[in-house]
């Protein structure tokens, strides 16, 4: 392949790139009605997600008896 050739291929290649990035640009611009709607669904998954985390740090990296690590583990599934 000669010089010429490969600085043409890496041209094509960069221009249909480019070419993509921008079509995807554009359709992102457009939200969808149906992400809306789950939205408050997602955040309200990920803050009890969020909390339920906490909790189980805290258990893990409590100093207390096993017996009370239990009865924390029990009155979680209550």
């Amino acid at each position: 392949m000669s010089f010429w050739s490969a600085v043409v291929l890496l041209f094509l290649i960069g221009s249909i790139t480019w070419l993509r990035a921008q079509k995807y640009r554009a359709k992102g611009d457009r939200i969808e009605p149906a992400f809306l709607s789950g939205d408050a669904e997602l955040e309200r998954e990920v803050q009890e997600l969020r909390k339920r985390v906490a909790v189980l740090e805290r258990i893990a990296t409590d100093e207390k008896k096993e017996a009370d690590l239990a009865r924390q583990i029990e009155a979680l599934r209550d």
